[in-house]
Formats: C-alpha cells, structure tokens, sequence
C-alpha cells in the first residue's frame, strides 16, 4: 500500500485529548487495508516522529433495517490506531504532512 495513503486522519474524542494530554499517545484513523509496519513507516517518513507501539482497533458499522430489503447504514466501520511516540521525539502533528 502507498504510505501516503495509510493515515487518514486524527480521532478526536475526549479520551483521545485525555490520553494525548497525559502521555504521548495519540489516536489516528487509518486505512482498512493497512497495517502496524505501515503505519509506523509512514509516521517516520511524513511526520518524522518515531512510534514504539502501535494498537489496532477496528468497530464494526451501525445499520438498521427500514424494511422491504432496504438497510441504512448509520455508521461506517473504520479501522484506528493509538499510537505511542518515543519519550525523545516531538509531538505529532497530523496538519505538517511532508512529503519527501
């Protein structure tokens, strides 16, 4: 997968901000087809920050039944990543995207 397109963007709840406050840990929406080693290539590439874990979460979509065989869809299943940055590297910012 082109590393360019594996970080889709930040999650931004209030247990994100909280874990982001306390320590380097951020969460970050990704790519379905991507993987642990991707993303951490890509954070070091287009970021230049250094990951020492990365976790997978994915939560499945909402749908609901409106009848005659119709189903709509209330959420999309989406895949993120919470990812800890080394006590040595700076803070991540997903809006100074660098391409090299």
């Amino acid at each position: 997968m082109e590393l360019s397109r594996v970080i889709l963007g930040p999650i931004v709840t209030e247990k994100a901000e909280r874990l982001k406050a306390t320590g380097k840990t951020y969460t970050i929406r990704v790519a379905h087809a991507a993987t642990k080693i991707e993303v951490k290539k890509a954070l070091q590439e287009f970021y230049n920050v250094e990951a020492v874990s990365v976790r997978v979460m994915r939560t499945r979509g909402k749908s609901r039944n409106l009848g005659q065989g119709k189903i709509m869809e209330k959420r999309h299943p989406i895949k993120k990543m919470m990812i800890t940055l080394s006590s040595d590297s700076k803070t991540l910012d997903l809006a100074a995207f660098t391409k090299r």
